[in-house]
């Protein structure tokens, strides 16, 4: 059986990084050799990365497996055995809601899901904090993904089982095969506490623990990860030095400017009303869940900031967001909103704002995947 622990986590990474070391991270010719034998099926004469980029993992394909056929509980139940801060990833797609627990995306990486009539890839990469949403068909055709074993500037490189295309996690876009320059759409997701996915969503549905896998969810196997200012794992050359590497930030890219909002100090400053390329924009951030990345055992992590930025637009109406007490409203009717974009009372209950963020990731994989980004650590910057 696949055990992934502390320890070998370690090991991995020795036998990766000796392996680098020793052959270098460019494509030799017995690498490529290998590519074509691991992996007939993929077209590698159709690329838009330089194939040195791509590094082993130090896992063979699919030691880390996709959740194929996932299971769902209530809220209630997934409360018996998750702690209410610890974080999932929120999903909402035509009134249909559900939670993927951190705890056990961080042993699977990829849920191949349907939400109503809606494929989507649920896809999370410790070593880049990328929790990332996809729909999953592409031309009309439906894909599934599994792990590829390898990495991209340290964030995983999956691939679909209908070409063996492979696909970069963190853009979601083809980078080698059949399917190489074409991009997955992306859905909107958050990390938030579970405890906060339930109070918004009672009746929403959670990934179960009954995977068909033996693991130990609830355990970190990257323990120590996230410290800042430690190196992230198997990244190729210096991290961006504008900000350590594995502080968090917040990610927006919207049309032409790209801006990063690091997370140290924002919910302090929060709600930050902003103009991003013409788009009215407003930060959220709040005391938020549980590092998934910090102790051995998630629920006696740290806790970090639940961050999300939305377009402040209602229909026709721009809103201007300020902290009133403990609350979050909006000056233009005095509604008042979650970290999740919802009006929950006043005259816009109901109501929704569009979320524009990326999502929240480590500095060094949001800078090497985003390398013009601007960093706003003040309102206005």
């Amino acid at each position: 059986m696949y055990r992934t622990d502390h320890a070998s986590i370690a090991g991995l990474a020795a036998v990766a990084l000796a392996g680098w070391l020793t052959g270098g991270l460019g494509i030799a010719a017995d690498q490529a050799h290998d590519f074509d034998r691991q992996w007939p099926r993929t077209d590698f004469g159709q690329t838009t990365v330089d194939l040195g980029e791509i590094g082993h993992g130090g896992l063979p394909r699919d030691a880390i497996p996709a959740i194929d056929h996932p299971r769902f509980v209530s809220t209630d139940d997934a409360g018996e055995w998750l702690y209410p801060r610890e974080p999932v990833i929120a999903l909402e797609v035509g009134g249909e809601a559900r939670a993927y627990p951190i705890q056990v995306l961080i042993w699977h990486e990829i849920v191949n899901d349907m939400l109503g009539a809606s494929p989507v890839a649920v896809t999370f990469c410790p070593l880049c904090n990328a929790a990332i949403v996809f729909e999953r068909k592409v031309d009309g055709r439906l894909l599934d993904f599994g792990t590829t074993g390898k990495l991209r500037h340290s964030d995983l490189v999956m691939y679909d089982r209908q070409t063996e295309s492979w696909w970069q996690q963190f853009t979601g876009t083809g980078i080698v095969g059949h399917y190489a320059g074409q991009t997955l759409r992306r859905i909107p997701a958050s990390i938030i506490a579970f405890e906060d996915f339930r109070e918004a969503y009672p009746e929403g549905q959670v990934l179960s623990r009954d995977t068909g896998y033996p693991r130990d969810y609830g355990r970190n196997p990257y323990r120590g990860y996230d410290r800042v200012g430690d190196r992230p794992f198997l990244l190729r050359g210096t991290p961006d030095p504008r900000l350590p590497a594995m502080q968090r930030v917040l990610g927006i890219s919207l049309d032409s400017t790209v801006v990063a909002y690091p997370l140290p100090g924002l919910m302090e400053r929060t709600p930050i009303n902003e103009e991003i390329d013409e788009t009215p924009v407003v930060v959220f951030a709040k005391a938020g869940a549980l590092s998934a990345l910090d102790t051995e055992t998630i629920r006696s992590s740290r806790f970090l900031p639940t961050a999300a930025a939305y377009d402040r637009r209602v229909g026709a109406q721009e809103l201007t967001f300020e902290r009133r007490n403990d609350a979050v409203v909006d000056r233009e009717t005095g509604s008042r909103w979650n970290v999740l974009g919802h009006a929950l009372d006043g005259p816009l209950a109901g109501s929704r704002l569009t979320q524009v963020d990326d999502g929240v990731f480590f500095a060094f994989a949001w800078l090497a995947f985003q390398p013009a980004s601007e960093i706003r650590s003040k309102a206005g910057e």
